[in-house]
């Protein structure tokens, strides 16, 4: 990446002007940037911008800036996080009173948005950009251009081999071309010897593998901006159409607009669920499904589909997952007249794994007591789909085999109209005043389908009808970029494949005449990285050229059977002639 010129270099004795001749015919086999010696510039602005974009763009800086970034993710994991969970970030203040303005200092409640963790992330975007343009245009160099010319001395590379043959130096160098050629070796004619190179799928995989680093980023960050998130209740026989009011609740990213939602609507026939009956794993689900009939734009046709739990419904960019399920009684209150002044299925909150519910029961209109006075009702619900008598506490099965609901009935003021929000299926229990029973207690009684509480003193009563829905939770979950991210992933998990498993290597060979009129074969081979792949091949190589140019006999006993045959593990040593 800096700027070099081409000047006249002064004569080397012989030795050191072999040496550099074999650097020059090993180097290029990788594209990444020479590691020069620190030269700091004393003076000017563009000096030290230049330095700083040089270490910005090394490797061992992106390699720093991913490692941070991953430290950087670990308390978005830990902290509670105010754009997934603000519920939880209120608690988390309330109980710590002393780490919270740090942590709010810090931006450990937003760390994904905060200005540190964007910081990172941007840097480590430019030095990727900055380390692999340039990388990328010197490879692109290096497939336009042809593999350097053979070293003087071959007996310096670390696989050598050579023997004599009766075949004319030409046609040993066509046969060799012939072969490299045929093993997919870029080869051509170089003076007195054959050039071939192979294995340039290892720079594509290292670059590919870092290409790959952008896109997961630019799709992480894309799908950070614009993604949405929303959880819908739907009781059976209910609808739902995908705006931001309908929503129980909603999340998004900082870029995301209503208008981004699509336009879709569904409603919910039917939930089924089944439970293995028998056995160790007895309550646990078999099945979830919800069949649904659904429509796509304002005036999409209807159709019908079943979400299961991991099948979701896809509609444009969203999907639709089927995440929870519940029990709806169906709730009757009428007046002391007899008026019926609420009737609704009411979705219950499972409390454990065999559908143990409770919710609340809200009559905020309508009601008057036996003086005619307008009041509120509250009750609190407490359902056993499957009820065992001597157990009063929990459900002994997830399906509704023998349901009981407990009732708790209280009159007053339910808090609904001072503004403040509050749970529905929690009573605020401040200004409400309990029914009393017989015997002064709070008036509470096990209704079964079908059965009635009546209210003391001509105050109504309540009815569990025989009916009970269920209720599905369904998450619509709009993420962008999330194609992008999976090839990226797939990508860079192949290009580190092939940067590991692939070796760019180097393969020369030589026919010259020697002083006795036959022609001397040369054959050496040069590897990145030292590797017992590069020798084995030459030999392999060396093995078949062998057999279209056959070693010649000895001169100094023509009548011995032996001849010259490679040996592609022999390395003369330093300065050897041959």
């Amino acid at each position: 990446m800096s700027d070099t010129t081409d000047k006249a270099a002064p004569a080397l004795p012989e030795g050191q002007e072999q040496d550099q001749d074999l650097g020059a015919a090993g180097s290029q086999l990788s594209t990444a940037p020479a590691e020069d010696a620190p030269n700091l510039p004393s003076l000017g602005v563009i000096g030290w911008a230049r330095w700083f974009w040089r270490q910005l763009t090394s490797m061992r800086v992106a390699l720093l800036l991913l490692l941070l970034l991953s430290l950087g993710a670990i308390p978005g994991s830990l902290i509670p996080q105010t754009g997934i969970d603000e519920t939880k970030v209120a608690e988390f203040r309330r109980t710590h009173e002393t780490l919270a303005p740090i942590y709010d200092k810090l931006g450990l409640f937003h760390v994904y948005s905060s200005v540190w963790f964007s910081a990172i992330y941007i840097l480590l975007f430019v030095s990727l950009i900055g380390c692999i343009v340039p990388r990328t245009w010197q490879f692109v160099g290096q497939l336009r251009g042809r593999p350097p010319g053979a070293p003087r001395r071959l007996t310096r590379l670390p696989a050598y081999t050579t023997w004599r043959t009766e075949a004319a130096p030409e046609e040993v160098r066509e046969a060799a071309l012939a072969l490299l050629t045929k093993r997919r070796f870029r080869a051509h004619r170089a003076g007195d010897a054959v050039a071939a190179e192979k294995g340039y799928l290892r720079e594509v995989g290292n670059l590919a593998f870092h290409i790959a680093l952008i896109v997961m980023l630019v799709a992480f960050a894309w799908g950070q901006l614009f993604k949405s998130e929303g959880n819908k209740l739907v009781v059976e026989g209910d609808g739902f159409s995908n705006t931001l009011t309908q929503y129980d609740d909603f999340k998004s990213g900082s870029l995301f607009s209503q208008y981004d939602l699509d336009p879709f609507s569904f409603s919910l026939k039917e939930f089924k669920g089944t439970y293995e009956a028998t056995g160790p794993n007895r309550g646990t689900p078999r099945t979830y499904e919800a069949d649904l009939t659904y429509s796509a734009g304002a005036a999409g046709k209807e159709k019908k589909t079943t979400v299961k739990v991991n099948e979701p419904l896809e509609i444009g960019g969203s999907k639709v997952y089927l995440v929870s399920h519940g029990y709806a009684p169906v709730i009757t209150v009428r007046d002391g007249k007899g008026n019926e002044v609420f009737h609704d299925a009411v979705p219950l909150l499972p409390l454990d794994g065999n559908v143990t519910s409770t919710g609340a029961i809200k009559v905020m209109d309508g009601y008057r007591d036996a003086e005619g006075e307008r009041e509120q009702l509250g009750f609190q619900a407490f359902l056993l789909p499957t009820y065992v008598p001597g157990n009063e506490l929990a459900s002994q099965f997830p399906a509704l085999l023998s349901p009981v609901m407990n009732i708790e009935a209280y009159h007053g003021d339910l808090g609904v109209d001072s503004g403040l929000p509050q749970s529905v299926y929690q009573l605020d229990k401040k200004n409400l005043k309990g029914f009393k029973d017989g015997k002064g207690a709070q008036l509470r009684k096990n209704l079964r389908p079908g059965e009635t509480l009546t209210l003391p003193n001509g105050a109504g009563s309540i009815t569990f009808e025989k009916e009970i829905k269920e209720w599905a939770g369904f998450q619509v979950a709009r993420q962008p970029g999330s194609g992008w991210a999976l090839a990226g992933a797939l990508a860079a998990i192949f290009g580190l494949a092939g940067s590991l498993f692939i070796q760019r290597r180097r393969v020369w060979v030589r026919a010259t005449t020697g002083d006795d009129g036959l022609t001397v074969v040369e054959m050496a081979g040069l590897g990145r990285s030292e590797s017992a792949k590069v020798p084995e091949e030459l030999g392999e190589l060396a093995g078949i050229l062998y057999d279209r140019a056959p070693g010649a006999a000895a001169p100094e006993d023509t009548d011995d059977a032996s001849s010259d045959t490679p040996d592609p593990q022999a390395v003369p040593a330093e300065g050897a002639e041959k």
